[in-house]
């Protein structure tokens, strides 16, 4: 969900998906984890020519809970003007199978977050509460989200496993 626009099409598309990343394979601090309180790594490593530089997402709680409010907090930099016909390549899998393979509109997207296009140059932050369903499926899942501008310039890259146990707040509710 932290933040610049393209946290933001993440956070506007993956609402209900951002809410069980996790990465315990990584290491705070790493060169991809993303800055903040939120399990979102990059893509890769060398990501200084992106247009869009995050400086921290924060996800509270976290981890989200299923049927709980999600509270998405980022903050960015974007080095230039992001305009119409920025688009996002995003991918979820569960365990091996592709629930996911799309091209979504950035700029479409990005009204989710209360942002519209063109998105200027310059600090960007946004927070966003997102409502999760209670009944989300338990399992692992992997989310890609690649970010480009209209002139196939990278925005930014950023990934995350997905894991939500069984019985976590699924049957959860009071008498």
């Amino acid at each position: 969900m932290k933040f610049s626009a393209v946290i933001a099409v993440l956070s506007a598309t993956l609402a209900p998906a951002t809410a069980f990343f996790s990465s315990p394979s990584k290491i705070r601090g790493d060169d991809t984890s993303v800055p903040g309180n939120s399990p979102l790594e990059y893509c890769d490593p060398e990501h200084d020519n992106d247009v869009l530089t995050i400086k921290s997402v924060d996800l509270v709680p976290n981890p989200p809970l299923a049927g709980e409010e999600l509270v998405i907090k980022a903050v960015g930099h974007a080095s230039k003007d992001i305009e119409e016909g920025a688009y996002v390549l995003l991918t979820v899998k569960y365990g091996l199978i592709k629930l996911i393979s799309t091209t979504a509109d950035l700029c479409e997207q990005i009204k989710n977050v209360d942002l519209e296009c063109p998105i200027k140059e310059g600090q960007l932050s946004i927070t966003k509460s997102v409502d999760l369903p209670a009944e989300i499926p338990p399992g692992k899942y992997t989310v890609l989200a690649d970010v480009y501008t209209k002139d196939d310039e990278p925005i930014t890259c950023l990934q995350a496993t997905v894991v939500f146990a069984r019985g976590e707040r699924f049957l959860n509710f009071e008498l």
